[in-house]
Formats: C-alpha cells, sequence, structure tokens
C-alpha cells in the first residue's frame, strides 16, 4: 500500500511522520485513548499502520493492526468525530481485512466495549461475530473496568463486505 485514492479521501501506511497528529485525533476520539507511545511502539514492533486521509491531508482516522500466528487482531480503529458516519470506519475495515488477506491469514480478531453499539453494529454488518468476552477489559468512568466483547471474522466463511 502506496497511497490509495479513493474518491475525496486516501490510504497510505502510518508513520512516525502520522504521529502526532494520530494521537490528537485519538484524544477527540476516545475517553482513554492510546498515547503516541502507544502508536509509536506499535509501529516499531512491525505492526500494520494505516492512515486514512482525505485529499486536502487531514487525518480521517486510522487503524493499527498486529499480525498473530494465522489472525490479525485490529488493534485499533479510530475516525475523528467530524468524519464518523460517513463511510470512514467501513474503509478502514475493509483496508484491515485486505492487509490480513494479503498476509494470508485466516481471519481477524477484535475486542470492542459493549457500550460502542456504533462499532458493533459496523463489525456486524461486515460479518464479524461476538466469540467471547474479556472481563474488565477496558477503563470506565463510572465503573472501574468495562468488559469486551470479543468477535472475530472467519475468511474462509466470509464475503467481506457490508451488506
Amino acid at each position: 500500500m502506496s497511497g490509495v485514492l479513493l474518491a475525496d479521501r486516501y490510504l497510505t501506511p502510518m508513520t512516525e511522520a502520522d504521529l502526532d497528529e494520530v494521537a490528537a485525533v485519538e484524544k477527540l476520539a476516545y475517553e482513554f485513548p492510546w498515547s503516541r507511545g502507544n502508536f509509536q511502539d506499535s509501529l516499531r514492533n512491525g505492526y500494520y499502520g494505516v492512515c486514512l486521509r482525505h485529499v486536502t491531508g487531514t487525518l480521517i482516522g486510522y487503524c493499527v493492526l498486529m499480525p498473530v500466528v494465522d489472525e490479525m487482531h485490529l488493534l485499533n480503529l479510530c475516525v475523528a468525530p467530524s468524519a464518523q458516519r460517513a463511510g470512514a470506519g467501513l474503509t478502514l475495515l475493509r483496508e484491515a481485512v485486505r492487509v490480513a488477506r494479503a498476509e494470508k491469514l485466516e481471519g481477524m480478531l477484535l475486542e470492542v466495549r459493549p457500550s460502542n453499539a456504533r462499532a458493533i453494529q459496523l463489525y456486524e454488518r461486515f460479518g464479524f461475530t461476538a466469540i467471547g468476552r474479556r472481563k474488565n477489559y477496558y477503563p470506565a468512568r463510572h465503573r472501574s473496568r468495562e468488559d469486551a466483547i470479543v468477535m472475530r471474522l472467519s475468511f474462509k466463511e466470509s464475503v467481506h463486505g457490508a451488506r
């Protein structure tokens, strides 16, 4: 992936040069954001980072992927609040699956907060199914921790696209 143009936006690999902007979007989008160092460590450890930008160069969203044995783990998928509900999440999810399939992996795993109904809807629409729950996985404001729903997409069973 060098820079794939998609109508009014394009995908590029995440690099160190993107990290200040990525961390700024992360802080806008999440109550408990990853730090710039988390993203930096991910890139240094060989994880895949993908940025989605508007043709003006503005960062719309990004994702971070970690290959684990025979599956890709979607560690972070974020869309800037000002760009939500316009297909950016679906674009990033499609690219994440494309990267995983190009690596000849068998599926993709992710965790999502039960309170994040929009993300769950996107993942289910794409073909992910809930396979488990991680207790007390996420920090939470009004309770000490929030569980995570573990979801999986098998590339053998999926058609890989939103219905």
